[in-house]
């Protein structure tokens, strides 16, 4: 007979999980992390040539792709990501445990880098601008957009006290809210590259990727963790047969619920699958 692992309690319903305590050490020390290369990279301004993601200097300087994501240049974004770091990891560090939790981190940070750096590429061979290959692009934004994908995979219809905002709809309000800004400031330009393909890249791993201890299998197939429902439900048709050409793409198979054989059999569901999902997301 299978068995769950149990929510934490700020998940669960016993505490906020908006509460000032309960931070993990993990996300502590994560934090300590990024304020220090903030420190390094304020005191030392020629460091972000060695550290941050500039395309044109990543062949031979390949580490790029992974100390991006931790270099915060601005105070703005030291802050801002410190405490959605805290406050989203002390939701998800429990659930996933701190090994799944930094190896999340580190798998999105670089896919996320590495999206980025064939972007730049592509832009400066299209409008042969050397903009595109020497501007340093860094920050934990990507990482953190992908957290918010997690908040919606473990709590999707938890809502935000006051907002009553689900929690379905952080990650697309965030890309949004994104886009909407880079408009006007080219500052928000420069994180939206990020914004976009840490959200997709995380809902990659999660969707096909991430190994169950529970169930031994990888991946989440549910209907309700489909790229689609990103989208308001009025778009999901027009959403789902492009999202199937690119899930084909990725992993030569045609539905969901093939992407692990341990979530089914045929047409019935392995005993204990359907209890460990509902209540995973309860």
């Amino acid at each position: 007979m299978s068995t769950t692992q149990p929510l934490p309690l700020s998940v669960s319903g016993g505490a906020s999980p908006f509460s000032m305590s309960g931070f993990t050490r993990l996300c502590k020390g994560l934090v300590v992390v990024l304020v220090a290369a903030h420190i390094v990279v304020t005191v030392f301004p020629s460091a972000v040539t060695y550290v941050a993601l500039i395309p044109a200097r990543t062949i031979p300087f390949g580490w790029n792709l992974i100390t991006a994501g931790y270099i915060e240049q601005s105070i703005y974004g030291v802050v801002v990501n410190t405490i959605g770091l805290l406050f989203i990891g002390k939701l998800l560090e429990p659930v996933w445990g701190p090994r799944e939790f930094i190896k999340f981190i580190f798998i999105v940070n670089v896919l996320t880098s590495v999206c980025i750096f064939i972007t730049a590429i592509s832009l400066y061979y299209i409008k042969t601008q050397e903009t595109y290959l020497y501007m340093p692009l860094s920050g934990f934004h990507g990482v953190i957009s992908g957290l918010l994908v997690g908040i919606k995979q473990i709590i999707p219809d938890q809502e935000l006290p006051a907002l009553k905002i689900k929690m379905k709809w952080l990650p697309s309000i965030n890309v949004l809210c994104s886009i909407a800004t880079s408009f006007f400031t080219l500052e928000a330009m420069s994180y939206l590259p990020a914004i976009i393909f840490g959200t997709y890249m995380s809902w990659i791993y999660l969707r096909y990727w991430q190994r169950k201890s529970e169930t031994k299998y990888r991946g989440d197939p549910s209907e309700d963790f489909a790229f689609s429902t990103f989208f308001p439900e009025i778009l999901r048709p027009v959403i789902d047969p492009i999202a199937s050409i690119f899930h084909r793409m990725l992993c030569g198979r045609s539905s969901a619920s093939n992407d692990a054989q341990g979530y089914s059999l045929g047409a019935e569901p392995l005993p204990g699958s359907d209890s460990i999902e509902a209540t995973r997301r309860r």
